[in-house]
């Protein structure tokens, strides 16, 4: 179980416990302990019990899965003011997959139990939560589509594109994407093999798509980016006269 001071500050990084009054603030800063992880550590394995959840206060996270081949999947990633670790608290088990830090990160730890009964008492919370984890599911769903009908070019530019609509900066070779991820990382993200990854960024790059430097990777033109990733059409026939 995490160990850490009480937090500096009560949450407020996080949309779950916006418009809470002084006396659930209170409630909540009580709970929260701070835990600080330097870059690449693990803040808990797949498969190890579940204390409780995480919110993120500064730095960015990786949740991912390993399969018994070895082969790596990251589910998501995740910044300041997300919640990490939230499922597992309801099921009284361990935790489904592994969370590593891309980078220097601060997090605030809340235990489980005190996290349910906070839930009991502010339902309020708990319906934020419940949006949530259904926003979440749908976005796994079109995942698996993404996955089954699109190819890897499609995959990577929009990755490429979502990256910097969720962390971008703009900066001078164009919108820095916000990550530094190695080139293993990206194709885990995309579900594509890392060969299939560095081929591709360089398609891009001579296409005057994208700009890279070491691992940092920047859009140069995302008009042209995003008329790759057309949106999917799903049909049940083929003819629809």
């Amino acid at each position: 179980m995490p160990q850490g001071k009480s937090a500096v500050c009560r949450g407020e990084c996080s949309w779950l416990f916006a418009g809470l009054g002084v006396a659930a603030w209170e409630e909540l800063h009580r709970m929260i302990c701070s835990v600080r992880f330097a870059r690449a550590e693990i803040i808990f394995q797949e498969g190890e019990p579940a204390f409780g959840l995480y919110i993120i206060c500064t730095g960015k996270v990786k949740l991912a899965k390993r399969s018994p081949e070895g082969k790596i999947q990251i589910m998501k990633l995740l910044g300041p003011g997300e919640i990490l670790g939230e499922k597992s608290s309801f099921d009284h088990e361990v935790y489904s997959a592994y969370a590593k830090t891309l980078e220097d990160t601060k997090l605030h730890f809340i235990e489980r139990a005190d996290f349910i009964d906070f839930l009991t008492q502010h339902p309020e919370v708990a319906l934020k939560l419940l949006d949530k984890l259904s926003r979440e599911l749908k976005a796994f769903q079109g995942k698996l589509i993404e996955t089954a009908y699109q190819n890897s070019t499609l995959r990577l530019a929009r990755m490429l594109l979502l990256m910097a609509k969720t962390y971008g900066e703009p900066a001078p070779l164009g919108i820095y994407v916000g990550l530094e991820l190695s080139r293993a990382e990206l194709a885990e993200m995309a579900s594509i093999s890392t060969e299939t990854a560095i081929r591709t960024l360089s398609q891009f790059k001579d296409q005057g798509l994208i700009e890279l430097e070491g691992h940092k990777i920047y859009i140069h033109d995302r008009e042209k980016l995003a008329s790759l990733t057309e949106p999917l059409r799903v049909t049940l026939r083929e003819n629809l006269l």
